[in-house]
């Protein structure tokens, strides 16, 4: 039976961020932990050893696959900031926001930044809010 290797831990999130050699990129994701615990109303907490997350959902595919996840986070990463959002750019709404959010590129259910001044913090706020909204719709046994 599957695993999941990200789950919620008991690691400290201020130990996380003070691991980011990079200043300005520890305040970027400081910034960003602000902002999303503000949407959520959550506190931050570590999924495995390398994602901020806030809020969590329990899901169930169709094909019977079902785990926990943050609802909304992000991870430092080598280059980049990777911000955990529910996969849905191609909505016209989202499309129109992403044009305004400032330099970035987008995965399937990322968003990746280099810096915050690269980007529209109102913007991306707005993506957060969206996208918390809509898994707490889909799940609604989401904590909030």
């Amino acid at each position: 039976m599957y695993e999941a290797k990200t789950k919620p831990t008991d690691a400290s999130v201020a130990a996380y961020f003070a691991g980011i050699e990079d200043e300005k990129r520890r305040k970027d994701c400081e910034e960003i932990a602000a902002l999303m615990q503000r949407v959520t109303g959550c506190a931050p907490q570590m999924w495995g050893p390398g994602i901020v997350g806030f809020d969590r959902y329990h899901y169930r595919y169709e094909s019977g696959h079902e785990g926990d996840s943050c609802v909304v986070g992000f991870s430092s990463r080598k280059s980049e900031v990777s911000v955990y959002l529910l996969a849905g750019y191609e909505a016209p709404e989202t499309k129109d926001l992403l044009a305004r959010l400032g330099k970035h590129r987008i995965g399937k259910a990322c968003l990746y930044i280099k810096r915050l001044s690269d980007v529209r913090l109102d913007v991306l706020e707005e993506l957060v809010v969206r996208s918390v909204a809509e898994t707490r719709r889909r799940y609604p046994a989401a904590q909030g």
